[in-house]
């Protein structure tokens, strides 16, 4: 049985592309702590200049999500409600923080 061009080897392709650009986040991402949101503000507080990315998202549920990184490592944690930051970090708001 033949396919037309962009049949089912091309939906396979599709897939295997979209695989490995999923790897390729994973493994440009490095490590990424997924905690609790009282653990992430704890690494908040022992950095000395922190600079926290934060987004929020949510079609039904409001969400938001926060990163920082602290001694090489990312740490991310996901709120249903804003977290009120300690002291004064630097905060860049982004558009979406996607998480492979």
């Amino acid at each position: 049985m033949a396919y037309a061009a962009g049949g089912a080897g091309g939906a396979a392709a599709a897939v295997a592309a979209e695989a490995a650009a999923i790897a390729k986040a994973v493994k440009a991402s490095g490590a990424i702590v997924d905690m609790e949101p009282e653990d992430f503000l704890s690494i908040v507080r022992r950095c000395e200049k922190p600079l926290v990315v934060a987004a929020s998202g949510g079609s039904f549920r409001k969400h938001y999500r926060y990163l920082v990184g602290h001694k090489g490592l990312v740490f991310h944690t996901k709120s249903s409600e804003q977290l009120m930051l300690p002291g004064k970090p630097e905060v860049v708001h982004a558009k979406k923080i996607w998480i492979p």
